[in-house]
């Protein structure tokens, strides 16, 4: 099965944009669930799905819902993944442009 006609840029942002917008639910789940004392959403899987292109919903949540803002090494952790990101991205840039 071929999927390279799927690997288009507006299915790429649609992807980007669904990643994110779960991420940013998953943090304000994680909250609701943290004030209700019941079962949470791990550190782990939210690392995960900021790993996976979330981190803009990352740092939403956490803004809007004011959660996971001071939690160590959760908040390096992001901030570090996020870094490695922007350098990710960059170098795909400058790669994609001397092509």
């Amino acid at each position: 099965m071929d999927i390279t006609p799927l690997l288009t840029v507006p299915n790429g942002l649609a992807a980007f944009a669904l990643v994110n917008v779960w991420t940013f639910m998953l943090f304000g789940l994680d909250k609701i669930r943290a004030e209700q004392g019941t079962w949470r959403v791990s550190e782990g899987t939210l690392l995960a799905w900021a790993f996976v292109g979330g981190t803009i919903g990352a740092y939403t949540g956490r803004a809007m819902f004011r959660h996971k803002t001071r939690k160590q090494p959760f908040s390096s952790n992001l901030h570090q993944m996020a870094i490695f990101q922007v350098f990710a991205v960059a170098l795909a840039g400058g790669w994609m442009l001397a092509g």
